[in-house]
């Protein structure tokens, strides 16, 4: 695409780049725009175990994304609760549905299904374990809460109305950088040294 305006006395054009062309003008300019800029770029904390999980990841999430399905059964093997969901990018997991049946709440179910899909994502190698959930949903906001999972942001979705998206930070650092964001610690010396404070 190109396409020729006029603003003023000026001319331009406006052209539709592929990804070699564009990006070497984004960088070449860009730390100028974002000079004053206080972003954080996760990757430039991670372990070396961790970035080369998020290679892999990389490497299979278009392809091949990764799912996840567990089923709960008791001990007569009856099906009575399950969790799904599926990669979305190369470090971020959307935990899609989660539920106990009716007749088996609130016996620490809901709690281990949890536990279980934040060993196998954390082991994975996904830094950031994401859901949403209906705002008034508390059975499920507070175990969640208790998990360590954080209050990100609201949603209002046509489909479920008002949605309450919660983060889980795999990476101890990352969910610190979400605590001062949001202003309830004050940075620690690693984050002083982050942000260069």
């Amino acid at each position: 695409m190109n396409k020729k305006i006029q603003i003023k006395d000026n001319h331009f054009t406006i052209k539709s780049l592929n990804r070699e062309e564009f990006f070497p003008l984004f960088e070449k300019h860009s730390s100028d725009i974002f000079s004053d800029d206080h972003s954080l770029q996760y990757q430039d904390y991670l372990s070396d175990a961790e970035s080369q999980k998020i290679k892999e990841l990389t490497r299979t999430c278009f392809d091949n994304p990764f799912t996840l399905n567990l089923a709960v059964f008791d001990k007569k093997r009856e099906f009575v609760g399950w969790s799904f969901g599926w990669q979305e990018t190369p470090s971020i997991y959307y935990m899609c549905n989660s539920a106990v049946l009716p007749n088996y709440r609130r016996k620490g179910i809901y709690s281990a299904l949890l536990e279980a899909n934040i060993e196998i994502l954390k082991d994975k190698g996904f830094q950031l374990i994401y859901s949403r959930h209906n705002a008034t949903n508390n059975h499920v906001i507070i175990p969640k809460l208790k998990k360590d999972f954080i209050i990100s942001k609201m949603e209002i979705s046509d489909t479920f109305g008002c949605l309450i998206h919660l983060h889980y930070y795999t990476n101890k650092t990352r969910r610190k950088v979400m605590d001062y964001r949001c202003g309830e610690k004050a940075p620690d010396a690693e984050l002083k040294r982050l942000f260069k404070l």
